[in-house]
C-alpha cells in the first residue's frame, strides 16, 4: 500500500512522526500505539541493549562516554538499515530524534569528551530524515519520577530529580528554537495515552490534524 493509499484509507497525513520527551513521559508507548493505529512501522530506541546504561545511572561521570557512544552507533545503524530498505516505503513512527543524541552528550560529557564525541558524530555523517511532525511530550519532574518508579526497572531507581531537571531545561531550550518541522507540544501531566484509550483517541485526533506550525496542548482529565 502506498503512502497516498494509507492517507485515503486512514486519513493519516504523516509519513514520519517522531515522538520525543524525557524518560518516563511515555514516548515509546505512544509511538507504539500510533503505529498500531495507523499500520505504520516503528523506529524505536533499544536502551536495554546498551551494556553501559546501568553503570551510567549508578555513576554518570564514570560511564557517560561509553553509554553515549553506544547509543550513537546504535542509532546510526538503525538509520543505515532504514536507508537500505527505503525509509519512506512505509509510514513510520519513531520514539527519538537523532538530534537528541547531541543534546544528551552536551549534558553528560565533560568538554574534552564532548569534543571527541562530536568528531565521531561528524564522521558518521548521519543524514536523518526530517519528520513530518514532532510530538514533544512533557510532564513535571515529580510526575516523571512517579512513572519511573511504577515501571520498576531496577537501575532506574538511581535517576534523580536534579538530573531530570537539567534534561528538562535542555529539551525546553531545544524545542523553543526548533523550526525544522511542525511541532506539537503536549503536557501529559493529567493524561495517560499509553493506558487510557480515551486519552489516546483524543491525542491521536490532535496529531492527525496537526500538519503545520507549532501547537501546544494542555489536556485535563475529564
Amino acid at each position: 500500500m502506498t503512502t497516498e493509499d494509507q492517507e485515503q484509507v486512514q486519513g493519516w497525513p504523516h509519513r514520519l512522526v517522531v515522538v520525543e520527551g524525557l524518560i518516563g513521559v511515555g514516548k515509546t508507548s505512544l509511538a507504539r500505539n500510533l503505529a498500531e493505529a495507523t499500520g505504520a512501522g516503528t523506529v524505536l530506541e533499544q536502551p536495554m541493549d546498551n551494556p553501559f546504561l546501568e553503570r551510567f545511572y549508578k555513576d554518570r561521570r564514570a560511564a557517560a562516554f561509553p553509554a553515549q557512544l553506544y547509543f550513537l552507533f546504535q542509532r546510526s545503524r538503525q538509520l543505515a538499515e532504514l536507508r537500505q530498505h527505503d525509509l519512506f516505503a512505509q509510514v513510520r513512527v519513531a520514539d527519538y530524534m537523532l538530534d537528541k543524541d547531541r543534546l544528551f552528550a552536551r549534558i553528560v560529557l565533560d568538554d574534552e569528551e564532548f569534543k571527541l564525541y562530536d568528531q565521531i558524530y561528524a564522521r558518521l555523517a548521519m543524514d536523518a530524515p526530517t519528520p513530518d511532525l514532532v510530538v514533544f511530550l512533557q510532564a513535571p519532574v515529580d510526575v516523571l519520577l512517579q512513572r519511573i518508579e511504577r515501571r520498576g526497572i531496577p537501575f532506574e531507581k538511581y535517576i534523580d530529580a536534579a538530573y531530570l531537571e537539567r534534561l528538562s531545561e535542555a529539551y525546553t531550550r531545544y524545542f523553543h528554537q526548533y523550526t525544522a518541522s511542525p511541532l506539537l507540544i503536549v503536557n501529559t501531566a493529567e493524561i495517560d495515552p499509553a493506558n487510557n484509550s480515551r486519552d489516546f483517541e483524543d491525542l491521536f485526533e490532535t496529531i492527525r490534524r496537526t500538519t503545520s506550525g507549532r501547537h501546544y496542548v494542555n489536556p485535563v482529565r475529564r
